[in-house]
């Protein structure tokens, strides 16, 4: 097994633990996230492919569905791709089994939310390249990170502006910046950052 799969082997057992009440499984809002909500209110075109990475229980796929986009959310849990599924019957979204460092299809929007944090910094770089890889010459990115604010000892290890920065080494332009506050156990602060992969 990759090194990257076993530190992310942990999230089906959560899932599957959490099947019936969700409770415990700290990022599942049931609901959408509310800073892309505000990027899909504030953006009045919504077409073409989008890509949710670590779609967990499926509500920012079904919003980006119900924008106008075909939606494809990939996720290393099979749990959580079925639980998924169950929570969305009628809709068209694929939910695919799938490692981000191994996917190869683009797409015109993605959104990543709280998924490179998951997992160890030692693979934060790596990380970041496959995920820009993800998008086509003239795609968006929409990123939603905690910001550290001190020394944290993860599981999740939140962001610090430096390593956002590292988007922008891998030939993507920043187009808006901007940090929220929420209340977390893990970061009061969140980022939400829009790249494209085009020229301006």
């Amino acid at each position: 097994m990759k090194a990257h799969n076993k530190a992310s082997a942990w999230f089906d057992e959560l899932y599957q633990k959490n099947k019936n009440t969700h409770e415990n499984i700290p990022w599942a809002r049931l609901a959408v996230n509310p800073l892309l909500q505000t990027y899909l209110d504030e953006e009045k075109v919504h077409k073409g492919s989008a890509l949710v990475i670590g779609c967990g229980l499926g509500d920012d796929a079904k919003a980006l569905e119900l924008a106008g986009y075909d939606v494809t959310a990939i996720d290393v849990s099979q749990s959580a791709l079925n639980l998924a599924k169950e929570r969305f019957p009628e809709s068209s979204i694929r939910f695919i089994k799938q490692d981000i460092f191994e996917y190869e299809e683009q797409f015109s929007f993605v959104f990543e939310a709280f998924t490179i944090q998951s997992l160890p910094v030692e693979f934060r770089e790596k990380m970041i390249t496959a995920i820009s890889e993800t998008l086509t010459d003239d795609g968006t990115l929409l990123l939603v990170a905690h910001k550290r604010e001190e020394a944290f000892q993860g599981p999740p290890w939140p962001l610090e502006k430096h390593e956002l920065d590292l988007f922008k080494a891998k030939g993507l332009t920043e187009l808006s910046y901007e940090i929220h506050t929420e209340a977390s156990k893990i970061s009061n602060s969140r980022f939400r950052v829009l790249y494209t992969k085009g020229n301006l």
